[in-house]
């Protein structure tokens, strides 16, 4: 299967969010069975203004929100239909902060997937060092209401 490179234009083709709420700056491998992702940390981030003053620090809730981005573009690999997809569950584990300046690596592989809903496990990186992993599972509207 061939795999594709997304500028962020293609990004926002697939996935509903936009700036500031834009977590994934570009996608450097998607294919149905895997997607990595890029996000490049930036100083000038709106968060970092109270987060904290004295030691920029990414909130994990922002790296989660990243992860899940990445795995709507993995499930638009297969599903290329308009469902909006929203958060179902997240089981998530932090080992290390990420700061502005850093790259985050994130690679997402689907667990399960359907047309209505799916799971799968992200982690990210910087630098092959393993900032925080996740299983997320998220389904359609009309998933949920079934």
């Amino acid at each position: 299967m061939q795999k594709k490179i997304l500028e962020i234009e293609d990004i926002k083709q697939l996935i509903p969010q936009r700036y500031p709420f834009l977590m994934i700056d570009r996608v450097i491998e998607a294919c149905p069975e895997k997607v990595v992702a890029i996000k490049n940390v930036s100083m000038t981030e709106h968060f970092f203004e109270g987060h904290f003053p004295d030691l920029k620090v990414m909130p994990g809730a922002l790296m989660i929100e990243a992860m899940a981005q990445a795995g709507i573009v993995l499930y638009k690999q297969k599903y290329q239909n308009a469902n909006l997809l929203y958060l179902v569950s997240v089981k998530s584990r932090f080992f290390n902060p990420a700061y502005p300046g850093d790259q985050l690596r994130i690679e997402v592989l689907p667990l399960k997937m359907f047309s209505k809903m799916g799971l799968f496990k992200a982690e990210i990186t910087v630098a092959d060092k393993r900032i925080a992993q996740a299983e997320i599972a998220f389904g359609s509207q009309d998933a949920k209401a079934a």
